[in-house]
């Protein structure tokens, strides 16, 4: 790069620093940019927004986006009904709706029905910025416990509110980040997650150290009783589970995101010990929960990485005593269960969410041997957005399933099945209406570098290539997440200004099952990065696009997967749009939650697992004098899972390195300082996609109208 290109970024300098690690040499050079303390942090991140905000404000089309955006948007959303006692609580999102309200739907004496509003997080806070994080209703329906946060840094505030008056009865209380609710019947106690005070942790250890508490309602948190958690990883996060009699108390427990799973159960009719079901060393993923027959249910990986259900005596829950109940299937993956009565006062039945290459489907098996009772009519390819049926407690809706539904073109909405017709229909759209042109969706599958069949939907103008257009590529790979068809205003802005847009199911993912997970992560992580770049070439191989069109997508662990393409593979890519990344894989363990996704990438702390990690790490490939993409980095300060210095330190490294003219294919990087890694208002989702569509679009060559 020549001194006058150079000048063109904001300067960053480059310090000496290289540290020995199990035999390796490696070069830091940006390592001050790790403190966001630091005065030359803050002056080039500054510097940094300037430069952004002036290049990205100067691209074409952004009037045209921000519209068609705010108008695919419009369209709200709805979800299932979660019943407790006949009453539902669900949330909606109206068409100029931040944020989405959660209400409740009543049925009088009389047979009438209302609705009220619980909680409006605009009601609450205008600015944008709280969110609510979770909810769980009590078993009787009467109260709410809630959590709320504010700027993006999911540090929860559990309240608990009278869902009849709207009374606030408890809260805040503090250190509450993804903890679980499980009532106890009668509304008065619940049991919890709750970190350890910061001053009783180890330095640079405030995210961990859960322990799971018995609480009473309007009692002092401080007062609360440890039910679990002393003693074990530091790292653990925990769930909690109730049957609705308050006899089982169920504990569950993971390693940070370690694939494999520890539960406990207690009987608090008797001595309330916790005995243990699995333990970690078990190595393998189960969820269980005792149903309405009394039986504990546990969906498991044991034998079965697409998952089976097996069933057990709750007194006697270890695995030599499970009997299987549905077996695994070989070409799905079993998510989830839900319990089904049988309006005419039959037999009850199971209602079992399945995904086939990460297409939902629903199937009905009898409860009392597991047979197949037959499929339940789903709209098409798409996924579930929520799946209930009716408590104990709910007089009516016996026989009925509420399916919470998606897919590329559908915003969520709320179809219902009646088991006594035994159809499907659309109970509830989301509440407004986004016209679209003609769109085509399609599942294709390509092979990988080692012989692997791996599949991608493509979203596209025509239902086969008419001509290469520009594309936008995207994928996860990673934690046993798996992408399904989902609708996005973003993909459906790029395809109606005649784009294609593709998604790849990555191994990494759980698209195929558990082994699908396993065979993307730790050594093998790099088959994650195979499987994208061989989506890439199959989207220019059948016509769709090509290298000179060609952006790829991703955020997360999405983005450590376009930070390895574009260091891996720099000439096949056009434009890079990488949000909230993973970028120094020696160094990630250090800050926010690191080192409880080393279970899925490896430690540096181990030669060999180093090794690994150095393979792919893209902080650690980026080579001088090459001739980068054009790169747009997002990072909010606020986010709470991925440190933003990943992005300021790559950022810094291919603004010296590359050789590409920044006039034409610049590396920017975008800071928002007062939101985080998840929720965010439709104002900021608006926004940030604007930039991110404009940028992708200018360096593919999209036309925007």
């Amino acid at each position: 790069m020549t001194e006058t290109s150079l000048a063109r970024y904001p300067s960053a300098q480059r310090l000496d620093v290289v540290e020995t690690l199990h035999g390796h040499s490696l070069a830091d050079p940006y390592r001050w940019l790790e403190d966001p303390s630091d005065d030359r942090t803050e002056r080039w991140s500054q510097a940094q927004d300037k430069l952004g905000r002036a290049r990205l404000d100067d691209l074409p089309g952004r009037d045209q986006l921000a519209a068609e955006l705010t108008r695919l948007l419009s369209t709200g959303s709805v979800s299932v009904p979660v019943w407790r006692a006949g009453r539902a609580f669900f949330i909606r999102r109206v068409p100029d709706g931040e944020h989405a309200v959660l209400l409740v739907r009543e049925s009088a004496a009389d047979g009438s029905v209302t609705e009220r509003e619980l909680i409006d997080v605009m009601a609450l806070d205008p600015s944008g910025l709280t969110t609510l994080d979770s909810w769980v209703p009590s078993t009787e329906g009467d109260r709410l416990a809630y959590q709320l946060s504010v700027g993006g840094d999911e540090e929860s505030l559990l309240h608990v509110m009278d869902v009849r008056t709207g009374e606030v009865l408890d809260g805040p209380i503090d250190r509450c980040r993804y903890s679980p609710i499980a009532w106890l019947p009668g509304g008065q106690a619940f049991c919890y997650v709750r970190r350890l005070p910061a001053d009783e942790v180890p330095e640079g250890e405030q995210h961990f150290h859960r322990r799971v508490y018995g609480h009473r309602v309007g009692a002092d948190p401080g007062e609360d009783v440890l039910v679990h958690g002393e003693g074990l990883d530091p790292t653990n996060d925990y769930g909690v589970h109730c049957s609705v009699d308050g006899r089982w108390l169920l504990v569950d427990a993971s390693a940070g995101t370690a694939p494999r799973d520890s539960i406990w159960i207690a009987d608090l009719h008797g001595s309330g010990e916790l005995v243990a079901v699995l333990t970690d060393s078990d190595a393998v993923r189960a969820t269980a929960w005792v149903a309405r027959d009394g039986r504990l249910y546990l969906l498991t990986t044991l034998d079965a990485p697409r998952w089976r259900l097996c069933v057990a005596d709750p007194a006697r829950p270890t695995p030599e005593h499970w009997e299987e109940l549905v077996a695994e299937d070989p070409d799905s993956v079993l998510g989830g269960v839900r319990w089904l009565e049988d309006p005419n006062g039959g037999g009850p039945s199971l209602v079992l969410e399945r995904t086939r290459h990460a297409v939902a489907e629903l199937h009905r098996h009898a409860v009392s041997d597991g047979s197949h009772q037959g499929t339940i009519p789903l709209p098409g390819t798409g996924s579930l957005a929520g799946l209930s049926t009716v408590d104990e407690l709910t007089p009516t809706g016996a026989g009925q399933v509420w399916i919470g539904w998606t897919d590329f073109l559908t915003p969520p909405c709320v179809y219902r099945y009646d088991a006594g017709s035994a159809t499907t229909d659309l109970l509830e759209a989301a509440p407004g209406a986004a016209e679209l042109p003609p769109l085509h969706t399609q599942q294709v599958q390509f092979r990988s570098a080692d012989g692997e069949t791996v599949r991608m939907f493509v979203v596209a103008p025509t239902a086969t290539p008419d001509r290469p257009r520009p594309a936008m590529l995207t994928g996860y790979g990673g934690f046993g997440l798996s992408r399904e068809p989902a609708y996005s205003a973003a993909a459906l802005a790029w395809v109606s200004a005649g784009g294609v847009w593709a998604l790849a199911s990555l191994r990494g993912g759980s698209e195929e099952g558990e082994e699908w997970h396993r065979a993307g992560m730790r050594e093998r992580k790099g088959n994650v990065f195979d499987d994208f770049h061989a989506a890439a070439e199959s989207l220019v191989a059948q016509g769709w696009t090509t290298d000179e069109q060609l952006a790829i997508t991703g955020g997360s662990n999405g983005g450590l997967l376009v930070g390895a393409a574009l260091t891996q593979q720099p000439s096949r890519y056009r434009a890079v749009f990488c949000s909230a990344p993973l970028l120094d894989m020696v160094r990630y363990e250090l800050f926010s939650l690191g080192r409880t996704w080393n279970d899925e990438y490896g430690t540096a702390g181990d030669p060999t697992e180093l090794g690994w990690l150095l393979s792919y790490s893209p902080y650690h490939h980026v080579r001088a004098d090459t001739a980068y993409p054009a790169v747009l980095f997002a990072v909010f300060e606020s986010d709470a899972r991925v440190d933003p210095m990943h992005a300021r330190k790559m950022c810094a490294s291919l603004q010296h390195a590359t050789t590409a003219d920044p006039a034409t294919a610049p590396v920017l990087i975008r800071r928002e300082v007062d939101v985080g890694h998840a929720v965010r208002s439709v104002s900021r989702t608006v926004s940030l996609a604007v930039d991110q569509l404009a940028f992708l679009a200018h360096h593919t060559g999209l036309a925007l109208h």
